[in-house]
């Protein structure tokens, strides 16, 4: 939403730069993640199937969330207001992904589902730099996309259909993290 928020009111140059601010929000929940989840799995490895089952709980959570949210229009602004800077874009996605309880349980989940006990350290470091170069990228291309008023009118007409994919995808990866662990 900050990137949509960002892209509609400000242009897509700016929402780029909300959208690195998200990505360096993201490398302060992978360091703590990667660094206590490290030392937890080493000393009860027991713990793995616990957080994995939670995350997976939570990916079922926000699944049911988008199957159950209401569709909403999106109103494009033909003014864009000029009194903004790309520091505080910058800044508004850094905190708004910082200060987000929910990511540090989505990337919990998530590297449940990839990391085991014995995976080195310096792959679980590569698999936190992709997550944060795939989210950069991906809010990158969201802004370039929503930047464009005939997009902007294709995303409100099946916005219902795609918050419905995105539920069932995430609650698809949920029950198979359950049913089937890595």
């Amino acid at each position: 939403m900050i990137t949509l928020r960002q892209t509609i009111n400000y242009g897509k140059k700016y929402a780029y730069f909300s959208s690195m601010g998200i990505g360096l929000g993201i490398l302060v929940h992978l360091s703590y993640t990667i660094l206590g989840f490290g030392i937890i799995i080493k000393n009860m490895p027991y713990l793995l199937d616990v957080v994995r089952i939670l995350g997976a709980l939570y990916l079922i959570y926000l699944g049911i969330g988008s199957l159950r949210s209401e569709s909403h229009s999106i109103k494009i602004s033909k003014e864009k207001i000029k009194s903004y800077s790309l520091k505080k874009s910058f800044m508004i996605g850094f905190l708004s992904n910082l200060l987000n309880p929910k990511a540090t349980l989505f990337f919990l989940s998530i590297f449940t589902s990839i990391v085991s006990i014995d995976t080195p350290f310096y792959m679980q470091s590569l698999y936190g730099f992709y997550c944060i170069l795939a989210n950069i990228f991906w809010y990158m291309l969201i802004a370039n996309i929503l930047s464009k008023k005939k997009n902007m009118n294709l995303y409100n007409k099946y916005n219902r259909g795609i918050e419905i994919t995105i539920g069932l995808v995430l609650i698809l990866l949920g029950l198979r993290l359950i049913i089937l662990p890595l």
